[in-house]
């Protein structure tokens, strides 16, 4: 397994991949409201700093590239990828309590 220490550098490689992750989310599942997206982006944002490097580790064995990508390749597309399976598990889960969970009218 890599070691992602806590050099400025990779910590840039998970903001990057994160916001990146979040940013192309926007493409595929547009959000309803200023509100939605707000939330949607910083959950990604937040997941993809702090699942970025297992979820990076994870898909370089997966693909068994070991060996052939750095560190800072590693991070950026870990947390690029843990952003956008944040991004559109918690959009799902939006449109599907907004179209069942609402309270029925009296």
């Amino acid at each position: 397994m890599a070691d992602f220490g806590n050099e400025p550098g990779l910590w840039a490689a998970r903001a990057a991949g994160a916001s990146a992750g979040a940013a192309v989310s926007l493409i595929y599942l547009l959000p309803q409201s200023r509100r939605e997206a707000a939330g949607r982006f910083f959950t990604g944002l937040t997941c993809g700093l702090i699942f970025g490097a297992p979820t990076g580790a994870w898909l370089i064995d997966r693909m068994q590239l070991a060996g052939q990508m750095s560190p800072f390749e590693t991070l950026l597309a870990g947390s690029a990828a843990a952003s956008l399976g944040a991004w559109w598990a918690l959009g799902i889960l939006a449109r599907i309590a907004g179209r069942y969970g609402a309270r029925p009218e009296r």
